[in-house]
């Protein structure tokens, strides 16, 4: 008997990259499809389908490579888990923006082996993703890299301090609540539909702000969102005491952001649980705001002078400043993944708080499985 593979996604819009991807994933065995709901993907990506599930499944169940295909019944990042454990795949097959930690942990309970796609298109194609084909949409998202919380005056009003942020090329779909900027990118999206319009970048930022936090919102969508999605390359937002930086400073040159993007890596973290309160046991402090501010003053000359490790250690020193005023944004799933992965890394933070975002490692030396990110130079 052929050993049993077993692949989930969303397989929306298909394409020869999930072609390839099933063709790959069928060469180690029977493959079995298991797909994502319309209400799962609504919930992890805040879009509808171009195709509905009885769409995606008919094209997926018609490809030769698929020996089976199913709507999983679960929701979230692990909505495949009932039927898994019903097929008793021997392999489990992932691209390595659809790794988690709880994914590998999943596979070592059942005692399945997880493979990590290589991603190679079929000799004479070019690469594809479902990203790329919406590529019309040009609008990056923002990854933060430190500081962040001081672009909140109930922080900074404290310390003046800085968040440092790096605009990122729309190569993958993050999912909604990542930590990555995607309500500001759908505000944007909302405005301008594929590509952010010609004019002055900082204005059309207050534009995204205003939109975003209408008169008596009661939580801020902070500027470092609005800044990070709509200000190329690398930039320190500087704040005193207010919503919007005093002063901005920019990396913009291509050695710069290329060694940024060769030491950068994301692993995806679970789904963050529902109703969870994320500004819960708040303790902002000014101590804490200091060791914050400090952190990013550091990862900023560690940045400019390549310093990996001294960036990744000042990255690091920003996670702990921010755990001691926010100590919801850590769970035991998101401790699970940081013990697994520090030791690989220089420094580590997270994207989005409480889980559903990625844990950001700063390393020397390639993290498999990770996520790679291509930054925005203009």
């Amino acid at each position: 008997m052929n050993p049993v593979v077993f692949v989930s996604g969303c397989y929306d819009m298909l394409h020869s990259g999930h072609i390839a991807f099933f063709e790959e994933a069928a060469s180690y065995g029977d493959l079995y499809v298991g797909l994502g709901s319309d209400q799962t993907i609504w919930k992890l990506k805040g879009r509808r389908t171009i195709n509905n599930e009885s769409e995606r499944l008919y094209m997926v169940k018609s490809i030769r490579y698929v020996k089976d295909a199913w709507i999983n019944s679960g929701s979230g990042i692990m909505d495949f888990e009932k039927e898994v454990r019903e097929l008793k795949p021997d392999i489990f097959f992932v691209n390595s923006d659809g790794y988690t930690p709880e994914k590998e942990a999943f596979c070592k309970e059942l005692g399945i082996k997880l493979i990590v796609s290589k991603r190679i298109p079929s000799a004479g194609l070019p690469a594809r993703s479902t990203t790329s084909l919406r590529q019309e949409c040009r609008i990056p998202y923002r990854v933060e890299l430190c500081g962040g919380w001081l672009d909140q005056p109930s922080v900074n009003s404290l310390v003046p301090g800085s968040v440092i942020v790096m605009s990122i090329e729309p190569t993958i779909e993050f999912n909604d609540k990542s930590g990555m900027a995607t309500s500001s990118r759908k505000k944007a999206i909302e405005l301008w539909q594929t590509q952010i319009p010609a004019g002055n970048r900082e204005q059309l930022a207050k534009l995204i702000f205003c939109v975003e936090n209408p008169p008596g919102t009661k939580t801020i969508s902070g500027s470092q969102d609005q800044l990070g999605i709509l200000l190329p390359g690398l930039n320190k937002l500087n704040y005193d005491n207010g919503y919007w930086p005093v002063s901005i400073e920019s990396i913009t040159d291509d050695e710069s952001l290329n060694f940024i993007a060769e030491h950068l890596y994301l692993i995806q973290l679970p789904q963050r649980k529902q109703n969870y309160n994320v500004l819960g046991n708040t303790n902002i402090n000014s101590a804490s705001a200091k060791r914050l501010a400090d952190a990013t003053e550091r990862c900023w000359a560690a940045i400019k002078a390549r310093d990996v490790s001294d960036w990744g250690k000042a990255t690091a020193e920003c996670f702990e400043a921010q755990l001691e005023m926010y100590p919801a944004m850590s769970t035991p799933d998101v401790q699970k993944a940081f013990f697994q992965y520090r030791d690989q890394a220089y420094g580590w933070k997270l994207t989005g708080c409480g889980g559903g975002g990625y844990l950001i490692l700063v390393s020397d030396n390639p993290i498999p499985k990770a996520i790679r990110v291509v930054p925005c130079h203009t």
